[in-house]
C-alpha cells in the first residue's frame, strides 16, 4: 500500500482521471473529495463490502422447487378460518 502525506487542499491524483483532495480534518476524521468519471463506482469500505456479500448471496441463489412453491401456495390460500 503506498502511504502519502497530505495537508488540507492538497491533492492526489490517481491515473488522468481521478483527483482526491483533503478537504477537512477534524480530530481522527478526514473529509476527501474525489473526482472521478461518472460510470466509476465509489464507496465508502463497509458500503462495498456489504454489496459484495448481497452480490456473492444472489448469484448463490439455487433457484423455486416449483412443486414445492405451488405446495405451499396451496396451504396458504385454501383453507379459511
Amino acid at each position: 500500500m503506498l502511504v502519502l502525506t497530505r495537508k488540507v487542499g492538497e491533492s492526489i491524483n490517481i491515473g488522468d482521471n481521478i483527483k482526491i483532495q483533503i478537504m477537512d480534518v477534524k480530530g481522527r476524521s478526514v473529509r476527501i473529495g474525489i473526482e472521478a468519471p461518472k460510470n466509476m463506482s465509489i464507496h465508502r469500505e463497509e458500503v462495498y463490502a456489504k454489496i459484495q456479500e448481497e452480490n456473492h448471496l444472489a448469484s448463490s441463489w439455487q433457484g423455486v422447487n416449483m412443486d414445492t412453491l405451488k405446495t405451499l401456495m396451496g396451504n396458504m390460500g385454501g383453507k379459511k378460518p
